[in-house]
């Protein structure tokens, strides 16, 4: 493939949840700007550690590499890199003029951090699938291993989340970060999933390397039968990192995909 020079979009990406999917980080070409520093960061230290909205590359910059894009294959156009795609006060913007120009669906990972705030929920509401996340079933495990910004409580995670879903018309995906530190918690993490009821659950631990080691496959086989046991998740699609094997696909820049992603493991 040919090389080009793009600064925000990088892969396309294996991806055990999207497939084919293309990486936008709406924030910095280097620097990671993210409301949590989670101890298990695949990308890195939070440079920045803020909750501040505002729009930190212009949607103009973001708009134009996706249209430079060669021909390859992409199931899914992703808004997540080194930080939390929601701080981008043009998140919402540059959905709309992609439904307008693409034919993949969009997709963003988020942390739900910021979920409480109605801009951000109506931002979001464009996508096709949304990824929320839940590492922690109280406030003292979630400030351990998220690192959250001052202001920032469990219970606002929460009450965002539930918002959210109230309104949100599209697909919703749940997705909970298992390692040591939060292993024996599976239970009463599964507890606060049952209230969120989302279309997915997506049993993570990390892979790529950092800070902190993975669970085995044995482990999370062990908390995926206990979630697919609940009678509420009859009906819901359960799945873990280690259920599907990495496709090849040729990224536009593997340099710039392990600086937003992390090394593969």
């Amino acid at each position: 493939m040919k090389k080009k020079n793009f600064k925000y979009i990088y892969g396309p990406v294996s991806s055990w949840r999207l497939g084919s999917s293309l990486g936008i980080d709406l924030l910095s070409q280097k620097k990671k700007i993210c409301t949590f520093g989670c101890i298990y960061c695949q990308v890195g230290r939070t440079t920045r550690h803020t909750g501040e909205r505002k729009v930190y590359v212009p949607s103009k910059e973001i708009l134009e590499e996706i249209q430079a894009l060669p021909r390859i294959k992409i199931d899914y156009l992703t808004f997540s890199g080194r930080g939390e795609p929601t701080l981008a006060k043009n998140l919402g913007e540059i959905i709309s003029k992609l439904k307008k120009s693409r034919k993949e669906k969009i997709a963003v990972l988020t942390n739900s951090s910021l979920l409480t705030r109605k801009k951000v929920r109506k931002d979001l509401s464009k996508a096709d699938f949304v990824i929320v996340k839940l590492d922690a079933y109280s406030q003292e495990s979630f400030e351990r291993i998220n690192k959250p910004i001052k202001g920032i409580s469990l219970k606002k995670i929460l009450k965002g989340i539930f918002e959210f879903k109230k309104e949100y018309r599209s697909r919703l995906g749940l997705q909970i970060m298992f390692m040591k530190e939060n292993k024996d918690d599976y239970k009463k993490i599964a507890l606060l999933a049952q209230k969120i009821s989302p279309d997915e659950i997506h049993i993570n631990t990390p892979l790529r390397p950092c800070p902190v080691k993975p669970l085995s496959k044995k482990e999370i086989s062990k908390i995926v039968a206990y979630f697919r046991k609940i009678p509420a998740f009859s009906k819901i699609k359960i799945i873990s990192v280690y259920d599907k094997k990495p496709q090849k696909v040729l990224s536009l820049s593997a340099e710039d995909t392990v600086r937003r992603r992390g090394k593969p493991h």
